[in-house]
């Protein structure tokens, strides 16, 4: 075999039908299309139209829904702050809250606010935690380094307009009387 010889195989590459060259070639005036109307026009597509059947995004089953107020919390384990204290990226001696904590980026976002765990790790080091939430464990392990969890009431959704739900607000008492009633 030469250079010279080299062919595609037959039926590889098919020439283009030529279209719009009158009524005789049969594929002349409407090219194809059909007739006028959307579809004839170019650049155009209905997307999910199954020409009347019931669409497949409609006879696909339905489940769950997403909670437009439900709130992320950004948490944190007493061990990544013990950490930080120890490489000096957060000071002990003032109160630690999530700005200090996002400006020491201990944390990467906020959400809704902090919220304190005790999951893995203790903490050795006296500190003022400003947290949303904190669970039960972790204010027992920060009472017994000698410091203390003041509880702020979490940031609301923007479509609440300021309005802090009941449920909200008796939490963040409940956990505020914990804490004062713990002195």
């Amino acid at each position: 075999m030469k250079l010279n010889q080299l062919r595609d195989n037959p039926g590889a590459r098919q020439t283009r039908l030529c279209v719009g060259r009158g009524i005789g070639c049969g594929k002349g005036k409407t090219c194809g299309r059909g007739v006028k109307g959307q579809k004839a026009r170019s650049g155009v597509a209905i997307k999910g139209f199954e020409g009347g059947q019931m669409s497949l995004l409609r006879r696909m089953p339905k489940r769950g829904f997403t909670n437009f107020t439900a709130k992320s919390f950004a948490d944190i384990n007493l061990d990544t702050i013990q950490e930080a204290i120890d490489s000096k990226k957060i000071s002990a001696a003032k109160p630690i809250d999530a700005d200090t904590l996002l400006d020491a980026g201990v944390i990467r976002q906020l959400g809704s606010g902090l919220r304190l765990l005790a999951g893995r790790g203790a903490l050795k080091t006296k500190a003022t935690f400003v947290v949303v939430g904190a669970s039960e464990s972790a204010l027992k392990a920060v009472e017994r380094a000698g410091g203390k969890v003041e509880i702020l009431p979490a940031k609301v959704n923007k479509l609440l307009k300021g309005k802090v739900p009941k449920k909200e607000k008796s939490r963040a008492d409940k956990a505020a009387k914990a804490v004062a009633g713990k002195k």
